[in-house]
């Protein structure tokens, strides 16, 4: 992994995976803008004012932010707990609307990561309604597709697959304009949405989870995996969704353990 001299931008770096992985450019004297609703506590040269499900404040802080940019990590978000209408709105029309905004404002050759989840179990069977909200071209779509009882599954679940799946989508269209895309997917991480987790893969459910692998993921295990597809020895990969789970999603593919069916 090697960003250094670039000039990057983190979405939503809030304790946690967000937060690890704005200083881990930083500590290769990278420059990174932040940002987020509030100015987080990481080492950032600059922090810009956003709240990603506002496409009028994300147009903003794009504007705001100038050109010549190298490296995107979209990290912003909001857990499961929150109400479903909101997390829709934030995790995937929100997403969607900071990538699309930004590669005018970026240099050649460079990369998008979108931070997703392992809470994605549902896509292969939820794939219609999936193709259906990329579709759409208003940040309601997620909401709306709630309100008429379209979306099958958790809010969460659902949002992720949807910013998966986005991403699969814009490789070819980026590629075009000379920029790559990726996504990551986590699984559980000792950090404060732990317990919100929880509420998508199942309170019972998380123990056997970390007793399989013998712990949670930590910050620091997640935040390297985020950033490295933004280093120039990855230039081929691309339209990727690069797993960090410990190994815990092959083994619910495979019948090791039970995977939530949500």
């Amino acid at each position: 992994m090697d960003v250094r001299g670039s000039r990057c931008v983190v979405t939503g770096p809030r304790p946690g995976v967000g937060a690890e992985g704005a200083r881990q450019p930083a500590y290769q004297d990278a420059a990174v803008a932040v940002l987020d609703v509030e100015a987080p506590d990481v080492p950032a040269g600059r922090f810009v004012e956003c709240d990603s499900s506002n496409p009028a404040s994300t147009d903003d802080a794009v504007d705001e932010l100038g050109t010549g940019r190298d490296v995107v990590c979209n990290v912003a978000g909001l857990a499961g707990t929150a109400p479903a209408e909101l997390v829709m709105r934030d995790n995937f029309p929100g997403h969607r609307h900071v990538t699309e905004r930004l590669p005018d404002r970026m240099n050649d050759g460079v990369s998008l990561v979108a931070v997703a989840s392992m809470a994605r179990f549902g896509r292969p069977r939820r794939l219609e309604q999936l193709r259906q909200s990329l579709n759409r071209d208003d940040l309601d779509c997620g909401p709306v597709r709630l309100r008429d009882n379209q979306v099958s599954g958790n809010a969460y679940s659902f949002s992720k697959e949807a910013a998966t799946v986005y991403v699969m989508t814009m490789v070819l269209p980026l590629a075009e304009r000379g920029l790559r895309i990726n996504a990551v997917s986590p699984g559980p991480a000792e950090e404060p949405v732990l317990d919100d987790f929880a509420t998508i893969v199942g309170k019972d459910d998380l123990p056997s989870v970390r007793n399989l692998v013998g712990r949670y993921a930590e910050s620091a295990d997640i935040a390297p995996v985020t950033v490295h597809p933004s280093s120039g020895d990855s230039a081929w990969i691309k339209g990727s969704n690069i797993i960090a789970d410990g190994g815990i999603g092959d083994a619910i593919l495979s019948g090791v353990i039970t995977g939530p069916d949500r």
